[in-house]
C-alpha cells in the first residue's frame, strides 16, 4: 500500500536544529485528519529539538512511528495495516521499533493494542503526545517494561508551538482548541479526544504570528468545533473575536474555517466573516442531515428550519460563498421519506462541495442502541443517490467558472511536466477539494498567480497563467 511517509525537509525557523549526534533515525506515518496531523508536527519538532533524526524510508531507520486514526472502522483498518506492514518491516531486521500513537490506542484503551499486536514495542496515547521523546528514548535504550503511555485529557489547551511542520511552507493548520462537548450519538470522538478545551486567543495569536514568520499565508483554522470556541473557558463563544486579531497578523493572506457546526453560528461571526478581506467566503459546516427528527436522533441539537435559515444568511450575507458540507446517509432510522427530504435539500441548496458517508456503526456510540438499523447495501445506496446528485451540481459549479480569471494559490509542481502547476482558489482546501492544473513557467510555490479557467477534468480545473499562449 502506498503509506503517508513523512519525508524530512529543509530545517524550518520555529524548530532550532539540535548540536551534538543524532540519537537516532526514525521514520514517521501520519494518519487521519488535520487535527492528528497538528499532533503529528508536534512530535517531530519534539524529537527534532531532542536530536533525533528524521529519515524518508522506514526500512533504513531505527524505529518507526505511526500516528493513527481512530474515527470509524474503515480508518481503524487503515491503521492496523499500516502498524502491520511497519511490524513486518522489524520482523525482517530492516528497523528495530515500532511505536503506535494517537487514537487508535486511546479508542482501545489500556493494554487494548499490545493485546492484539504484541509486537508493537510501545503505546503513546492522544495526550502523550508531547512526550514522544521520552518514549523514543526507552525504546532506543532497551527499555521493555512500562511500554504504554497514556495521559488523561488536558484540562488546558496543549501547546502547538515548536511544531516541524510537514504542510507545504506557504499553509498550515492552526488547531484552536481540543476535544469535544458534543454529544452527538453516532460520533467517538470524546471517547478519543476528551472534553472541550479552548486554547487561549493569546496563544493563538503567538503561533500564527510563528507561522507567520515561518512562511505561511493560508491559515487552516481546525478543531472538532470550531464555533464553539471560548465557551468553556471566558463563559461566551469567542470566535468572531479571535479571526479580528487573526486579521493582524503580518504576512497572513489567507484565513480558511474549517469544522464550523452551525450551534453557536452567531450573526457577529457572520458579520466578521463577510466583512473581512483575509477570511475566506468558504465555510466548511458539516451538517449530517436535515430531518428535524433525524437531527434529533443524532442529538444535533439543531432542527431542520434553524438549518435552512443559517444556510440562508450565510448565502444573503457573505459575497461569493462556497460551503461544503457533510451528511450520514442511512442513520438508524432513517425512512424513504426522510432521505427524499436531505435529497432535495441538497438539490435545492446546491452545495458547491460535499461529502456523504454511509453510517457506520461505532462501538460504544449511543447511536448503537437506537432501533432501526438499516442494511448496509440501503446505507450505501442512498450514499451513492446522494453523491450523484452532488457530482452534477458540483460539475456545474465548475462549468460555470470556465472563462474566468481567478487567483490561484500554488501548491506543487507536477512531477511529469516542469511547466504544469497545481494549486487551489479560495473555494478549494488542500488535500479535500479539488485543484487547479496551471500551465506556467518559473512560477514559485506559494505565490498567488492570477489564472484564467480553460476547461474542467471531472472535479479539477484547469487554466493558464499570463504570458502562456492558450493552444485549442
Amino acid at each position: 500500500m502506498s503509506l503517508p511517509i513523512i519525508e524530512p525537509d529543509a530545517p524550518q525557523p520555529n524548530v532550532p536544529e539540535t548540536t551534538g549526534p543524532s540519537k537516532g533515525n526514525y521514520a514517521f506515518v501520519s494518519l487521519g485528519c488535520p487535527k492528528n496531523l497538528v499532533d503529528s508536527e508536534k512530535m517531530l519538532g519534539t524529537l527534532a529539538l531532542d536530536g533525533y533524526t528524521l529519515v524518508p524510508d522506514p526500512a533504513k531507520s531505527d524505529f518507526v512511528i505511526v500516528n493513527t486514526c481512530g474515527f470509524i472502522d474503515s480508518s481503524r483498518q487503515e491503521s492496523r495495516a499500516v502498524i502491520q506492514e511497519m511490524l513486518d518491516l522489524k520482523k525482517s531486521g530492516q528497523t528495530k521499533g515500532v511505536i503506535v500513537a494517537g487514537c487508535l490506542p486511546e479508542r482501545m484503551e489500556k493494554g487494548g493494542l499490545l493485546s492484539e499486536m504484541p509486537d508493537v514495542d510501545h503505546v503513546v496515547g492522544v495526550f502523550g503526545r508531547d512526550e514522544i521523546n521520552r518514549v523514543a528514548d526507552r525504546l532506543v535504550g532497551g527499555v521493555t517494561e512500562q511500554r504504554e503511555l497514556f495521559r488523561p485529557a488536558p484540562i488546558t489547551a496543549l501547546d502547538d508551538r515548536a511544531r516541524l511542520r510537514i504542510t507545504p511552507q506557504h499553509f498550515a493548520y492552526l488547531k484552536i482548541s481540543e476535544g469535544c462537548d458534543r454529544t452527538c450519538t453516532f460520533c467517538s470522538i470524546p471517547m478519543m479526544r476528551g472534553k472541550h478545551v479552548t486554547k487561549p486567543i493569546e496563544m493563538v495569536i503567538e503561533e500564527a504570528k510563528e507561522l507567520a514568520a515561518d512562511g505561511v499565508k493560508e491559515l487552516i483554522i481546525v478543531a472538532q468545533d470550531t464555533t464553539y470556541y471560548g465557551l468553556d473557558l471566558y463563559g461566551e463563544v469567542r470566535l468572531a473575536e479571535l479571526l479580528r486579531q487573526l486579521e493582524h497578523v503580518k504576512g497572513i493572506e489567507w484565513i480558511r474555517l474549517m469544522y464550523l457546526y452551525p450551534v453557536h453560528f452567531t450573526d457577529e461571526l457572520i458579520d466578521v466573516i463577510a466583512g473581512s478581506s483575509k477570511i475566506l467566503p468558504y465555510l466548511d459546516m458539516p451538517l449530517q442531515h436535515i430531518n428535524s427528527k433525524v437531527l434529533k436522533r443524532m442529538q444535533r441539537r439543531v432542527n431542520a428550519e434553524q438549518t435552512r435559515e443559517l444556510v440562508g444568511k450565510l448565502r444573503d450575507r457573505v459575497s461569493n460563498l462556497v460551503l461544503r458540507t457533510t451528511f450520514i446517509a442511512g442513520f438508524p432510522g432513517e425512512t424513504d421519506e426522510q432521505f427524499e427530504e436531505l435529497r432535495d435539500f441538497v438539490i435545492d441548496t446546491r452545495f458547491e462541495r460535499m461529502g456523504v458517508f454511509s453510517y457506520s456503526v461505532e462501538p460504544g456510540t449511543p447511536a448503537t442502541k437506537l432501533d432501526g438499523h438499516l442494511p448496509d447495501d440501503v446505507r450505501d445506496a442512498r450514499r451513492d443517490e446522494l453523491m450523484a446528485v452532488q457530482q452534477r451540481i458540483a460539475f456545474e459549479h465548475a462549468d460555470s467558472l470556465l472563462g474566468y480569471e481567478l487567483d490561484v494559490l500554488i501548491d506543487d509542481q507536477a512531477t511529469d511536466d516542469e511547466n504544469i502547476y497545481i494549486g487551489r482558489t479560495f473555494a478549494d482546501a488542500p488535500e479535500i477539494d479539488s485543484n487547479v492544473y496551471v500551465s506556467g513557467q518559473d512560477l514559485e510555490m506559494g505565490s498567488m498567480v492570477p489564472v484564467e479557467i480553460v476547461r474542467r477534468e471531472d472535479y479539477d480545473l484547469v487554466g493558464v497563467a499570463p504570458d502562456i499562449e492558450i493552444v485549442e
